[in-house]
């Protein structure tokens, strides 16, 4: 993926044929870099309590503050709908515009944002990038992105066709190509017995795990490392069972790598402003994806074709001076994955 990301820095120099010097200028002019960093409480402590051989045990979960670094640099034109929160970027930003295959001016315009990030005593790291240049008749895009939250990495590039049916209204047509691991491949699938359970205890032991039976009142189960972990197997099954599974399917999946995916995409972008009525829409449909006949392929796991889509909304109207209600959002599917964001409401000025 690094080697990717530099490719993105220098995609305008070999598109566009130009000095590294001119590009340098002409990229990052009207651009923004940002960088900050944000806390806050999390979840309050709660106590815990417990009976062991009679004697009540008591406890207390502590979650560490919620916190955010963010570093990033965007060259990205506003819509007209679209103002400024606060005098400075600090990487909290929810701009749904972004997603959009085309922005409000043609040329070339770009975003590079990384954050991490921890929510409720869990850390993620999440990162967004894409280089995009729209003409009249045709867009081009290379992006990557992480989420770690909703699960979900991947380098997309697409090139389309674009035709415009209104000044308002357009669509398009092309070719995206994907890399990303091999979502669909379920490791733990290879285990499974007749009657759909997981032969667990059986994998356990082939992760280095033992069972000692030696004392006849008591089982014990023990790590590779020889190290009793459980007494009961009530304990084994609820709380080291779950951690073995976990750990075997994340190494697996690692193991695999990442692979390439060739799709055909249409889309759309719609686009409507005044000044007590807005309205941007658009949207994305892959309904075929070329079957290469990798071992891993998603096309082996759902059995043939399947339908990725991604779209996203922002409406505000204005009854008056007084009153007005806003909805916005955007909803992504790809493979098995699945996330969103959204925002609606009312506001009311009392004057």
């Amino acid at each position: 993926m690094k080697k990717i990301l530099f490719i993105l820095l220098l995609f305008p120099c070999l598109i566009f044929g130009q000095t590294l010097k001119e590009t340098v200028k002409k990229t990052f002019k009207f651009s923004t870099f940002y960088a900050a960093v944000n806390g806050g409480t999390s979840l309050s402590d709660v106590n815990t309590f417990s009976v062991n051989t009679g004697q009540l045990t008591s406890g207390v979960v502590e979650t560490p503050f919620d916190y955010s670094i963010n570093l990033g640099v965007r060259k990205i034109a506003r819509f007209q709908y679209e103002n400024r929160a606060s005098t400075f970027y600090n990487g909290t930003e929810n701009t749904y515009s972004d997603a959009a295959n085309i922005g409000k001016i043609k040329g070339f315009e770009f975003l590079f944002e990384g954050d991490l990030k921890r929510v409720q005593g869990k850390s993620y790291i999440d990162q967004h990038h894409f280089l995009r240049y729209v003409a009249d008749d045709w867009i081009a895009k290379i992006e990557y992105l992480q989420d770690g939250f909703a699960d979900i990495e991947y380098f997309e590039a697409s090139q389309r066709y674009k035709y415009n049916i209104t000044k308002k209204f357009s669509v398009n047509s092309g070719f995206v190509q994907r890399l990303a691991e091999p979502y669909g491949y379920d490791p733990l699938s290879e285990w499974l017995l007749s009657n759909g359970n997981i032969h667990y205890t059986y994998l356990a032991m082939q992760e280095g795990y033992s069972v000692d039976f030696s004392n006849p009142d008591m089982i014990t189960y023990l790590n590779p490392s020889d190290n009793v972990v459980a007494t009961s197997t009530e304990v084994w099954e609820a709380l080291v069972i779950p951690n073995i599974l976990a750990d075997y399917d994340e190494r697996k999946r690692n193991e695999l790598g990442y692979k390439m995916e060739y799709s055909l995409v249409f889309g759309f972008d719609y686009y409507h402003y005044t000044k007590d009525f807005w309205l941007h829409g658009w949207g994305n449909i892959m309904p075929y994806h070329v079957n290469t006949n990798q071992p891993y392929s998603y096309h082996k796991y759902q059995g043939g074709q399947w339908l990725d889509y991604n779209g996203g909304v922002i409406f505000g109207y204005k009854f008056d001076k007084q009153l007005g209600v806003f909805a916005e959002g955007k909803y992504n599917k790809y493979w098995n994955r699945k996330w969103h964001d959204f925002s609606v409401g009312i506001n009311f000025i009392i004057f």
